[in-house]
């Protein structure tokens, strides 16, 4: 079964009305199998790419994620228009590659020097070094090509999708901040210069992932910053809750390795904070993220659903 597929919160969690997300995992899988596993994979046999190269790519994405990016894709173009837009499935695909790729590279030995994610062996285990490399590099050039080729957008849509994605995925967002991290490992930080950092590591690309939907659905200015405001929120309050199950939570259950941040002297929200505290501020950040909702109305529930669940996740 999906991870998402169906959650309760425990009793001291935020209420979660409707934790199902079925529609947009199903959606999702479908579009990842014929975009990607389907009519790519096909192309790159049929183009004399070597087999083992197709395999590592196979592998790449056929592991099981949360899909939080894609889901808000999905999320946030509902709260602006009815219908699916099939560009969704591509804009959702883009994110999804982006995220998979920063994690390939962030397991390598040169940073996080990991062995198991998504519950499975990293990429690098399981191939090699230069083939993880090589693997990462391909599915971020993937990721912009999807957006080029959606469906039913206009020229304005697209480069704003993809002015969006570069700069969360580049040196102001996820690399900017994953290179921040590194060289903060073993030193001191304040709790500004925590969420600064993870604003950019974590909390950019889920920016992106909710204002891609948006602009796909068509969204107005005062709609997108609705909805960015709410993103910001969300992206710092999935990094919390990240430092407080690495604590509190076994390698099985998160399908990485466990407890490898107070291993590495890396400043945490639990380190700055304590476990209460690290709480407490996920519980802020989740009042933010749903006040930033109240402008646009009932239409946005299906959001603030993925935000308590977010709060609520035990993995």
């Amino acid at each position: 079964m999906s991870p998402l597929k169906t959650t309760a919160a425990s009793d001291d969690s935020p209420p979660v009305h409707s934790m199902t997300f079925d529609n947009e995992l199903q959606r999702f899988d479908s579009a990842m199998k014929r975009l990607m596993a389907g009519e790519l994979l096909v192309s790159y046999r049929g183009n004399s790419v070597p087999e083992t190269l197709v395999s590592a790519i196979d592998y790449a994405i056929a592991g099981e994620g949360k899909r939080i990016r894609p889901i808000l894709v999905y999320r946030a173009a509902a709260v602006i228009a009815e219908g699916e837009p099939q560009a969704l499935d591509y804009a959702a695909l883009a994110l999804e590659l982006v995220h998979t790729y920063s994690l390939i590279h962030d397991d390598l030995p040169a940073m996080d020097d990991d062995d198991l994610r998504r519950g499975r062996p990293t990429l690098h285990r399981a191939f090699n070094e230069a083939t993880a490399i090589l693997i990462g590099d391909g599915l971020q050039v993937q990721a912009f090509s999807m957006i080029t080729q959606a469906p039913g957008l206009t020229a304005a849509q697209r480069v704003d999708m993809i002015a969006r994605l570069s700069e969360a995925s580049g040196f102001s967002g996820m690399v900017g901040g994953q290179y921040r991290d590194m060289e903060a490992t073993g030193t001191d930080l304040s709790l500004d210069e925590l969420q600064a950092m993870h604003a950019m590591k974590t909390g950019a690309l889920i920016r992106a992932a909710v204002g891609l939907g948006g602009i796909a659905a068509g969204g107005t200015s005062q709609q997108l910053q609705s909805l960015d405001a709410y993103a910001q929120h969300i992206g710092l309050a999935f990094q919390v809750v990240d430092d407080i199950l690495d604590v509190e939570s076994d390698s099985a259950t998160l399908g990485k390795t466990g407890g490898k941040d107070e291993a590495a002297h890396k400043a945490t929200y639990v380190s700055l904070l304590g476990l209460d505290g690290a709480r407490a501020e996920a519980s802020r950040l989740l009042d933010a993220a749903l006040a930033a909702m109240d402008s646009l109305g009932s239409r946005a529930d299906p959001l603030r659903d993925v935000a308590r669940f977010i709060v609520a996740r035990k993995h």
